[in-house]
């Protein structure tokens, strides 16, 4: 009979927790916040006031703390409506489990963070839609207070990660992958959500949380090698802003390929086209017709500026609409009258090697103290006629004056992959001075390659994070510091 009796009790024991569970169906969505409160939901002892629930949201303000949903998932769909206040950072964590405090330390956070810097020693560049640590996005697609949708997909071994219904990043884990000492655990397994307050000044708001658990399914195979997949990885972990910021679409190149390309390779892309006398976008009509149809991408939007005569064809608030605009001085009038387009043999002429260097050298300081740029693209590139005596013809005087006139300006200086310029004997010089640096591939066609001058001048170079080029807010753009010079003197 006591027997009986005990079996009895632990059947109904073994119901009643069943039935406090999560009972979710597959391939339905389902909502998993009621607006209310948190049933469903379990709090960390640490800073538990920093999370609580406001007019329908979830919202996280205050000391670190994490809010875990009660369930464990493999597959799924996970959305919800996210809004931040200015300089908010939180994060959506997946494949996580409950930890009582500090950081989640199972599975992968994905950032929500539209406009939080961080500190000066230590910026926080990744933004809303990183993958944290192993595939950040650095450009924002969402606007502090407004809402904006997040979905997150897992399938295995591939995450996706949709703001607004654009997918901003995917990757998929290979066998093996790299991780660092204590994130050993960052890896897509199992597990519940969890959602993250980060600091007194950040203030995040979630609402209409649901969530679609999907079937089992096959592994996706990764399209890249694993020592790819370890070096940017290793770059994403330092918080490396892994940009190439000179891309064009032409030579059959579409703007589907370089989102595609990114997501496959982690590395982001900046869009530019030519702008300037006879090239594509000559005037503000067609600039902004080329910004609005690429306004939705998730690239960062830059300006090409062509030749000299670019200063009269745009107004300041056209200019302003990218997010950076670069130049190069490859275009330029002589001391003789003629127009030098000097990556085109026949429209160069080079009457004696020493003059020509010390004209261009004039034109290089002429241009980056007068034009309002970011960066110096291409740069330090001679005729086909004078590649082979680039590192005779650039002397030490010569770089130091094309170094001074970029960090009197704030000018960024490309390490650019296709020429392989600049040197690295300049390139240390230049991060000694101060300068910052972007990277840029200055794409023919439709291979973008995989930076590879950019990433052996990182190691030789030991540049940092902290090296590189930041996109300015609008405040401070060029153009609104420096407006449009009647003309190019000089």
């Amino acid at each position: 009979m006591k027997k009986t009796t005990f079996f009895i009790v632990l059947l109904l024991l073994g119901t009643f927790f069943i039935s406090c569970q999560p009972q979710l169906k597959t391939s339905e969505w389902q909502p998993i916040f009621n607006g209310e409160n948190l049933d469903g939901w379990k709090k960390t002892g640490e800073n538990p006031e920093s999370i609580t629930v406001e007019d329908g949201m979830i919202k996280c303000a205050g000391e670190r703390s994490h809010l875990f949903y009660t369930g464990d998932f493999k597959n799924f769909e996970f959305e919800t409506e996210v809004k931040t206040l200015a300089h908010s950072n939180s994060g959506i964590f997946i494949h996580t489990e409950y930890q009582s405090e500090g950081w989640p330390a199972k599975g992968y956070e994905i950032q929500v963070n539209n406009s939080y810097r961080g500190s000066e020693n230590s910026p926080e560049r990744r933004k809303t839609g990183s993958i944290y640590n192993v595939r950040n996005v650095y450009f924002p697609l969402a606007n502090d207070d407004e809402w904006f949708k997040m979905r997150i997909k897992v399938v295995e071994n591939k995450v996706e990660v949709f703001v607004n219904d654009i997918k901003v990043n995917e990757y998929i884990e290979p066998e093996n992958p790299w991780r660092w000492e204590g994130g050993e655990n960052c890896r897509l397994s199992h597990g519940t959500f969890a959602l993250q307050a980060h600091d007194p000044g950040s203030t995040t708001y979630y609402r209409n949380i649901r969530l679609m658990p999907l079937p089992e399914g096959e592994k996706t195979t990764p399209e890249t090698d694993s020592q790819w997949d370890t070096v940017i990885t290793k770059l994403m972990k330092a918080g490396f802003p892994f940009i190439d910021y000179h891309v064009h679409l032409k030579g059959g190149l579409t703007l589907d390929d370089v989102v595609e390309n990114s997501q496959k390779l982690g590395i982001n892309y900046g869009i530019a086209p030519n702008c300037g006398l006879h090239f594509p976008v000559t005037n503000d009509s067609t600039l902004y017709e080329y910004i609005n149809d690429v306004k939705n991408s998730p690239t960062f939007k830059g300006m090409q500026a062509e030749g000299r005569e670019w200063i009269t064809l745009f107004s300041p608030e056209a200019i302003a609409r990218f997010d950076y605009v670069f130049t190069d001085a490859m275009t330029f009038t002589d001391y003789k009258g003629r127009r030098n387009r000097i990556w085109i043999p026949e429209e160069v002429w080079v009457d004696d090697k020493q003059q020509f260097m010390d004209q261009m050298v004039g034109k290089i300081e002429a241009i980056f103290s007068q034009e309002p740029v970011d960066i110096y693209v291409n740069p330090t590139v001679l005729p086909d006629e004078l590649m082979n005596e680039y590192n005779e013809l650039w002397t030490k005087e010569r770089m130091e004056r094309v170094i001074k006139v970029l960090a009197d300006n704030g000018v960024a200086l490309e390490i650019n992959a296709r020429y392989k310029t600049p040197n690295a004997e300049m390139i240390k010089m230049a991060k000694e001075a101060g300068v910052k640096f972007s990277f840029g591939t200055n794409n023919t066609g439709r291979d973008l390659g995989q930076l590879e001058y950019c990433l052996q001048m990182i190691e030789e170079c030991k540049l940092t994070p902290n090296d590189m080029f930041e996109i300015k807010p609008d405040s401070k753009k060029p153009i609104r510091v420096k407006g449009l010079p009647d003309k190019i003197t000089g």
